[in-house]
């Protein structure tokens, strides 16, 4: 590989249990495939990914790669970890030390474009330790405590982060490394970094990038795809 060939981590071992599903959220389908298979997709024909490594939840090997077969780049299946810290953890062991930039992304984000994996890792390409995706709040953010508001945040600087998340390869080690030494846990992958000390770069996020978690996303995401009436 090149040192700016690319690796995609695919978080597919998440159990989706506010969905009520009798299998894992990723293995659900959206327009008669599964959410899985759609996120691999975007994300085997973005023009820097040379392969991917897609976490599953134990028992469910066989379904996750029916996902992710015919991608036309390799794919890698992983046991995922109890958390999502130690899923990524996970995936990075299968990924060789010739692949210089990895992307993070969750599956459950299964209409991430093929051009914003291209941007978050165009950004890491240019010099990033790291590069997370962002859309600008819109909405007014108030800081509640019990039932009184207590004042409200400049939304100027607030974004609301997304996933794919690109970084380079040897600083991701790094830092989930450091991490699993002091016992810190993180909801993502760029603050992570962020703790680390590394340097992460906002770019221009999706709108359409949503993530599914709840019945109500699951419905919408079907609708979206033409599969639901109403």
């Amino acid at each position: 590989m090149e040192p700016d060939d690319a690796i995609v981590i695919l978080l597919g071992a998440g159990a989706g249990r506010r969905l009520g599903a009798a299998e894992p959220k990723v293995l659900l389908p959206i327009g008669g495939r599964p959410m899985l298979a759609i996120a691999a997709g975007a994300a085997a024909v973005s023009a820097p990914v040379r392969g991917l490594v897609v976490t599953f939840p134990a028992g469910w090997q066989g379904r996750a790669r029916a996902c992710v077969d015919d991608l036309g780049v390799p794919v890698r299946l992983v046991e995922g970890g109890r958390s999502r810290q130690a899923s990524v953890r996970a995936a990075l062991a299968e990924i060789p030390e010739t692949a210089g930039i990895v992307a993070v992304h969750d599956a459950a984000r299964p209409f991430a474009p093929p051009d914003l994996f291209a941007r978050v890792l165009e950004a890491v390409k240019e010099g990033a330790d790291g590069a997370v995706p962002v859309l600008p709040v819109t909405d007014t953010v108030l800081r509640v405590r019990g039932a009184l508001v207590e004042g409200a945040e400049p939304r100027e600087e607030l974004t609301l982060g997304q996933t794919p998340q690109a970084f380079r390869t040897s600083v991701l080690r790094e830092a989930h490394a450091k991490a699993e030494a002091a016992g810190a846990s993180f909801t993502d992958d760029a603050s992570i970094l962020r703790w680390a000390g590394f340097d992460v770069h906002a770019v221009t996020g999706d709108p359409a990038n949503v993530k599914i978690t709840t019945l109500a996303d699951l419905a919408e995401a079907e609708r979206r795809m033409g599969g639901g009436g109403g």
